[in-house]
């Protein structure tokens, strides 16, 4: 395996206290943000009009961008192929003819001829809609995440300790979505359920290497053994996220309009998760269980099966000693027979 760090020794959980004060601190500023700048949702949560054109010849997506921006409205451009593009803009259902003569206006200084296919307007109850199942896939993805990493570690609080690290980064890329005021669309979700995956398997990886030290060094303390696991999994953690990291800063910068969003939504997730996996799994792990090892982490078995392993083991010791004296009584009595005859 590669190694960009060397050895380290870090004692992470000195500064566990820490940790969760930032965490607080990072909610607290969220609530306020939320509360008074709100977010931008896009034209998937909000409704607007749709008008897909078609033109004759081929156009550049950043000709059409830059001629709808002159008109100070926020526009999203989809390509279809065959020179076929839709355009959204936030509107009422009153206000779709405007929307259209305006877009149209807008297209014509391209001097390129093109078709109005077909103009559509989406309600505020799709809108509200499309937000409800983007939070019931949020919601919902975390719920089977906590299933997850219980079932694989036999410990339910693992896998909150891995649910509050993921609701950690989630709450971040929020509030920076908040404080920029960047769009909101089902891309921007997208890249929400990205995060998560991604920050979980971080911490299953850090969460495996403890389960591993816990068999290896069975007399080690749970802080030592959290501290070993970090220090050890900390080079592959740094590589995988850096690799990561810069792929996202290229989308970020030479992306294009369409991919911005996206790309800054990753790069912040990814960039918090790296700090949650360390910061605040392992530690809510450790301060959950008090520092304790039980029996069930250690491998070994419950009081019950225990002891009567014990009971087997020692009624197979106990038999040939049991089984010894029986026979030497038999020898005796055959010796004496044979003096007396």
């Amino acid at each position: 395996m590669m190694h960009l760090l060397p050895k380290t020794n870090i004692d992470f959980l000195k500064y566990r206290n820490v940790y969760f004060i930032l965490f607080a601190l990072v909610l607290l500023a969220g609530v306020i943000c939320f509360a008074t700048k709100g977010f931008n949702l896009g034209i998937d949560f909000t409704g607007g009009t749709m008008v897909q054109v078609k033109f004759d010849k081929p156009v550049d997506m950043a000709d059409i961008r830059a001629a709808l921006d002159e008109t100070g409205e926020n526009s999203a451009i989809q390509s279809y192929g065959d020179n076929t593009f839709a355009i959204r803009e936030k509107s009422t259902s009153n206000e779709v003819g405007v929307v259209q003569g305006r877009i149209e206006k807008a297209l014509e200084t391209l001097n390129v001829p093109f078709t109005i296919q077909q103009t559509n307007s989406v309600g505020p109850a799709v809108g509200s809609d499309m937000t409800e199942r983007a939070m019931w896939a949020i919601l919902l993805s975390l719920v089977f995440i906590i299933i997850y990493v219980a079932f694989r570690f036999s410990n339910i609080l693992w896998g909150i300790s891995g649910v509050v690290a993921l609701f950690h980064d989630l709450w971040v890329m929020a509030l920076a979505f908040s404080l920029t005021q960047r769009e909101i669309d089902l891309v921007v979700v997208a890249a929400f359920l990205t995060v998560a995956g991604f920050s979980i398997n971080d911490t299953i990886v850090i969460f495996d290497r403890m389960r591993e030290n816990i068999r290896l060094h069975p007399k080690m303390s749970m802080r030592e053994l959290i501290n070993l696991s970090i220090n050890e999994t900390l080079s592959r953690t740094i590589i995988t996220s850096l690799t990561v990291i810069f792929a996202l800063f290229i989308l970020y910068f030479m992306g294009g309009e369409v991919l911005n969003s996206f790309a800054f939504a990753m790069l912040v997730g990814c960039i918090s998760g790296v700090y949650s996996t360390i910061a605040l799994s392992t530690p809510l792990v450790y301060v959950w269980q008090k520092g304790q090892l039980s029996d069930q982490d250690r491998g070994y078995a419950t009081p019950k099966k225990e002891a009567a392993k014990i009971a087997v083991k020692e009624q197979h010791q106990d038999a040939p000693a049991a089984a010894a004296p029986k026979k030497t009584v038999t020898k005796i009595k055959r010796t004496r027979r044979n003096k007396q005859k």
